[in-house]
């Protein structure tokens, strides 16, 4: 099984060291080539509108939008849950591409900028423990579509259960940065994500 990890802009390395310290053949993408030689995809933190802007140059939003079309497995982090989202808020001006495949509405910076920065622990419904979430300048989820499934929250203001993690079939996000910490209990849930999808091909083919 190998996992590619966006290397465009923003912490596709602390993805790629992740990833290998869970034994996993990590790939790093910047052409269409490389999307086919993985079995699925993590969209790091960054600047989203950058990677958006990158990702266009380098010709690689449409082959993109065919992986995600297909329901090829997903992890988009911070500004890599911007840009798999269907829609932003408070976008740059002239806004940015979005794959536009996750269905929820996120806010750019919700959290506030980068001396805004906190960490919290994020209460997981998938073992109903709580996780270390590192938020840099981190959006938020403001809308969440009927087949999107909340699997973690934090006590935020005056909400006491905050989405900010989320998966929709082989796609999960979050709003903050689980490469940053030393858990792997994000990219564990999505390399199970990763295999489920993989096998189910392969009795496809059979």
């Amino acid at each position: 099984m190998a996992v590619g990890v966006l290397a465009l802009q923003g912490a596709f390395k602390e993805h790629v060291d992740r990833l290998e310290e869970l034994n996993v053949d990590a790939v790093e993408i910047r052409n269409p080539e490389e999307l086919t030689k993985i079995d699925g995809l993590i969209i790091p933190g960054g600047e989203s509108s950058t990677i958006s802007l990158v990702a266009e140059e380098w010709n690689l939003i449409k082959p993109l939008q065919k992986w995600i079309d297909e329901d090829r497995p997903v992890f988009g982090t911070c500004a890599g849950m911007i840009f798999i989202a269907k829609d932003a808020k408070n976008q740059k001006k002239n806004g940015q591409k979005l794959l536009g495949k996750l269905d929820i509405e996120v806010s750019r910076n919700f959290f506030g900028r980068q001396n805004k920065s906190f960490e919290d622990d994020v209460k997981s419904s998938l073992d109903g423990k709580s996780h270390l979430g590192l938020f840099i300048r981190a959006p938020g989820i403001i809308g969440v579509g009927k087949d999107v499934d909340v699997i973690g929250t934090i006590e935020y203001g005056k909400q006491d259960q905050m989405p900010v993690a989320v998966q929709q079939g082989s796609l999960l996000a979050t709003c903050f940065h689980p490469e940053l910490i030393q858990d792997h209990f994000w990219h564990a849930h999505f390399l199970g994500i990763v295999k489920t999808v993989t096998a189910k091909k392969s009795e496809f083919k059979l």
